[in-house]
């Protein structure tokens, strides 16, 4: 197993393999990667790549020394750095060709929490289809709002937050972004805000809270409905703000002032980006404001998520992402008149460093309330997320459009202004959660 190693990975690759047939690889002084049995190696051989990894050190298989299985982001940089295959020599490729068929390769039992496949997935309806929808987003967001009050901090937002400075806390970045999204909406008291996809209802509340409007805010999470719907009475907001447990397909009320899209496109599927975005601006009054904010792709060529990738089968089944030229090229067509396009990568990265160092800090905790094998998936998958946003892999775009008339009327200002001049929120008032935790 060892000199399997070293003949892929060569010898000064910056690990040090230990196998369970007790033959060794790689560079003395690496980091240790102990592979216990059999089964390990069989994840490995069968699905090459980082879905394999995971599946193995799920299994409990693959044991990586003095890993924070918290914030695993060292680890992950090391392997996306330091663990590339090499053409082997034709005498090694025998050499490899005799030691898999010796291995006995198969599929052994997958982790449990594993989704099955998108052909298995037909059995809960059709892709993006509201039925599969609905399973698709509770696999994610119902897994435990305490374990999500864990990692995601105060704020209770699972969203890119927005950094007005090097030194700002997360939750003053996640205020920062409510209030940025606000102003691009150009929010005023006495207004409606439709809020699609509202998680646990911040930018509800911030919105009503701050800016006077009243809000409706849907979600197909019945957990964060429910979160949702006790911070709004805790906070006294009832009757200006409400968040629904329903498809966004469902809202039939119209003529809103403004519509905020905060993390829900991912979801939608890229072929259903017009019937959305053609449902959202029949929902707006005409010089009313949309603001879409979704994780894209660098570029516009490869639409979807591989569905033999991690993320598919352990965090966003069905999800899929495509570049921003695409999102704008869907809107315009729908109808939106386009007025601002801004990259938030580089805070998405560090939006996912800030909840990896939470889950670290509360690991007994994560695990206790939604299981090991979940807590180790998150880890992954924040940690993996961090790495992506960091080396341009993928990227946050959010995109301003306005219902402009038929006579040219946006309702835009000819200069309009969105960063905060003075941000002052009360946030100790805004993010506590102590009276529901």
């Amino acid at each position: 197993m060892g000199q399997a190693f070293d003949r892929l990975f060569g010898s000064d690759a910056p690990f040090r393999v230990v196998a369970f047939d007790g033959s060794t690889g790689g560079r003395p002084d690496g980091l240790v990667l102990r592979l216990t049995s059999e089964r390990g190696l069989n994840y490995l051989l069968t699905a090459p790549g980082t879905l394999g990894m995971a599946r193995a050190y799920l299994m409990g298989d693959l044991v990586i020394d003095e890993m924070n299985e918290g914030d695993p982001y060292e680890v992950l940089r090391l392997v996306g750095d330091g663990l590339h295959s090499k053409r082997p020599h034709v005498k090694d490729a025998a050499l490899l060709a005799r030691f898999v068929g010796r291995a006995g390769v198969h599929v052994p039992e997958l982790p449990a929490v594993e989704t099955p496949t998108s052909v298995h997935r037909l059995a809960h309806g059709l892709r993006h289809g509201r039925h599969r929808d609905a399973d698709a987003i509770s696999h994610h967001y119902d897994v435990s709002n305490a374990f999500y009050e864990r990692v995601l901090g105060p704020s209770m937002t699972y969203t890119c937050a927005c950094y007005p400075r090097d030194t700002a806390s997360l939750e003053e970045a996640q205020a920062y972004k409510y209030d940025l999204v606000a102003r691009k909406l150009g929010l005023q008291p006495g207004m409606r805000l439709l809020d699609i996809g509202c998680g646990w209802g911040g930018m509800v509340r911030h919105a009503v809270r701050h800016y006077g409007v009243t809000a409706l805010g849907v979600t197909l999470s019945r957990e964060q409905a429910n979160w949702a719907r006790a911070r709004i009475q805790a906070d006294g907001l009832s009757g200006r703000a409400e968040v629904r447990h329903a498809d966004y397909r469902d809202v039939t009320e119209r003529g809103f002032d403004a519509i905020s899209s905060i993390g829900l496109t991912e979801h939608i599927g890229v072929r259903n980006y017009p019937s959305y975005f053609r449902f959202l601006r029949e929902r707006l009054r005409d010089e009313g404001r949309l603001l879409n904010h979704c994780i894209t792709r660098p570029d516009n060529r490869h639409a979807g998520l591989p569905s033999r990738g991690f993320i598919n089968r352990y965090v966003f089944p069905d999800g899929e992402l495509t570049g921003s030229g695409d999102i704008v090229r869907v809107m315009e067509d729908e109808g939106l008149e386009v007025r601002h396009h801004e990259n938030l990568r580089e805070h998405y990265a560090r939006t996912c460093g800030a909840w990896n160092a939470n889950l670290s800090k509360n690991w007994d905790d994560c695990v206790e309330l939604a299981g090991l094998d979940i807590a180790r998936v998150w880890g992954l998958y924040l940690a993996g997320s961090r790495l992506a946003f960091e080396r341009n892999e993928i990227q946050l775009h959010q995109v301003l459009a306005s219902r402009t008339t038929t006579s040219g009327a946006s309702g835009f200002e000819l200069r309009p202004r969105y960063e905060p001049a003075d941000f002052g929120v009360d946030l100790a008032d805004e993010f506590d959660t102590a009276s529901l935790g």
